[in-house]
This record gives C-alpha cells, structure tokens and sequence, in this order.
C-alpha cells in the first residue's frame, strides 16, 4: 500500500508541474492504460472491474473534449474522433464486442506515440523550423 502512495504522489506532483502539452500526453497515457487494464478484466470476465476501467477511459476522453481550442480547426476534427471512440465504448460496454475495444486501445497508442513525438519535436525546436 505504501508504493500506491508514492506513485499517487508522483502523479499528482507530475500534474500539477506539467505544461498543457504534457498534461494530454498524460492523459493519452492514462486512456491508453485504462483500456488495457479494461480489455485484461474483459479477457478474466472481471465486468465491473473493466466497467470501471471503460467509466474511467470515457472520463478521460470527455475531458479530452473539454480541452479543446475551437479557435484552431483541428479542433472539431478531434471532437469527432473523440465522440466515435466514446460511441465505442458505449457499444463496447453494452456488446461487448472486443473489437470495438481493440479500436479504440489502438486509437489512444498511436495517439500517446504521436503526441510525445511531437512534443519532443517541439521541445527540442524542430518543430518551429520553416524550411523554404
């Protein structure tokens, strides 16, 4: 139990410490493991511990959502995508067809990949040159 607590407090000061960028990095990172976590509980016929873990990947993609910047048109591309992973899961849920789980673990790893990715980019100035 004293481990738990050292990694809440790690978290928790790695939060509150972190740019917007790194903030949904954390939060592709914690979807990405949610629904992993989901899909192992699926897998043991664990349902409500992966209802939890499905509650706890929508949560996050909610927020997701809440954290857009509709001044850029980005923005309502990504709500879309959000919405049909969150539709997903929804039907997931209700289905439990894992392939709808599948799509949406494969959505958050590639999206925590490119977002880390372009974060780097961005840290190291890559991001910034204009080559002519």
């Amino acid at each position: 139990m004293i481990a738990s607590n050292y990694r809440e407090q790690y978290l928790k000061t790695k939060v509150e410490t972190a740019s917007p960028g790194d903030l949904t990095l954390l939060l592709y990172e914690e979807l990405y493991r949610k629904l992993n976590m989901a899909k192992m509980n699926f897998e043991n016929q664990q349902f409500e511990e992966m209802l939890e873990r499905i509650h706890g990947a929508r949560a996050i993609l909610y927020e997701l959502v809440g954290t857009l910047n509709f001044d850029y048109e980005i923005s309502s591309q990504l709500r879309d995508l959000y919405v049909y992973y969150l539709s997903l899961l929804n039907e997931f849920a209700i289905k439990r067809n894992c392939e709808q789980l599948e799509e949406v673990i494969e959505f958050s790893k590639e999206f925590s990949i490119t977002w880390k990715t372009a974060l780097n980019m961005t840290k190291s100035g890559q991001g910034l040159k204009n080559d002519k």
